[in-house]
């Protein structure tokens, strides 16, 4: 997988115009390796506190480029900050995001999935693609 998805990420530099360079690299292994749902400024400070040597604006760039090229999912949170992560494989979910503590919860419920489909179908459409998050709050006693 490995070696498969550094030449997938080359190509898609090279479709964009952009060279392959190692800093790119770094953004996209740093993303890859990661299952967090992660800011920009977080993926560039982990690089740096490696010791490597990469620009913020390099960092924005690529991921921008990831996202556009569908290798990496941005999400919005609501809290100013987009978030990313790898789409590594074709393995859909959902997302919990706690109000209190910012926790993303990924998740996935067949039941919710087929309820989708069987709305968009009773008003003539059919599910192309959905981005589902709820925003929840730990339940008090």
């Amino acid at each position: 997988m490995a070696s498969n998805s550094k030449n997938i990420f080359k190509e898609i530099l090279k479709k964009e115009g952009l060279r392959y360079t190692q800093q790119r690299q770094l953004v996209w292994d740093e993303l890859k390796n990661s299952h967090d749902h992660r800011d920009a400024e977080n993926i560039y400070m982990c690089i740096r506190n490696n010791g490597l040597n990469v620009s913020r604006a390099t960092v924005y760039r690529t991921i921008d480029v990831l996202v556009k090229n569908r290798l990496v999912r941005k999400m919005d949170v609501g809290d100013g900050r987009n978030r990313f992560e790898p789409r590594l494989n074709d393995d859909h979910h959902d997302h919990m995001i706690c109000q209190n503590t910012g926790d993303i919860i990924e998740f996935f419920n067949e039941e919710l999935e087929i309820l989708q489909e069987k709305i968009a179908n009773d008003l003539g459409y059919t599910v192309v693609r959905h981005v589902h998050q709820l925003f929840v709050k730990p339940l008090t006693k």
